[in-house]
């Protein structure tokens, strides 16, 4: 059994994608972060999610051998949602030309008192766009231009407590899975199933 007192730790996604990306460049990314280092990382050039540590690419595939083909196919159809989402947003808001950019970040974090907190967050051209509060199961639009998206969100109860019970719960397990995973290495550093969050806008 491993044992991480008095240790914080956190496991974090962050999604982004561009409506014009640079030439070559990919218009949309996955990044994971397990204690502020890049596990996990998938994008719309390779389509495919990839491990960017050796203890991913060492346990996981022993572990679950379809791992990989689960994660990938599920941030492809991500991929799919935010670009069907974006063009959404550029058109409510009559933004057809131009750079725009939707993010999301989610993730846990585990204090050394025991304490923990999980957060679900979505960002449009660089700005808070929606977050979600999962103590009262509503969304909080702090944009004017999300209160559509609120209204959809806070409809959609099953989601909303399926959001709650992911971060508060399953984030943590997987969490403790990938310490198990990669314990010496981010220990030694000190470094203090994704899922599908994506929900339409429209």
């Amino acid at each position: 059994m491993l044992l991480f007192s008095d240790s914080s730790h956190s496991l974090k996604y962050f999604y982004t994608s561009i409506s014009e990306p640079s030439q070559g460049q990919p218009h949309f990314v996955i990044v994971g972060y397990m204690d502020g280092q890049v596990f996990v990382h998938y994008d719309s050039n390779s389509q495919k999610l990839q491990p960017r540590v050796s203890w991913m690419e060492k346990y996981v595939g022993k572990e679950d051998p379809q791992y990989w083909v689960r994660q990938t196919q599920i941030s492809r159809g991500d991929e799919e949602w935010f670009r069907e989402n974006l063009e959404t947003l550029r058109n409510r808001y009559n933004q057809s030309e131009g750079l725009h950019t939707i993010q999301l970040m989610h993730g846990c974090e585990l204090q050394g008192n025991g304490s923990q907190r999980g957060f679900l967050q979505y960002g449009y051209k660089g700005r808070t766009f929606i977050n979600f509060d999962k103590e009262t199961l509503t969304w909080v639009a702090p944009n004017p231009l999300a209160q559509i998206s609120k209204r959809k969100l806070d409809a959609d109860a099953g989601y909303n407590q399926y959001f709650k019970s992911y971060l508060e719960k399953e984030c943590i397990d997987w969490m403790w899975k990938y310490l198990s995973y990669g314990n010496e290495t981010l220990l030694r550093t000190g470094w203090g199933d994704p899922h599908s969050f994506c929900r339409s806008f429209s």
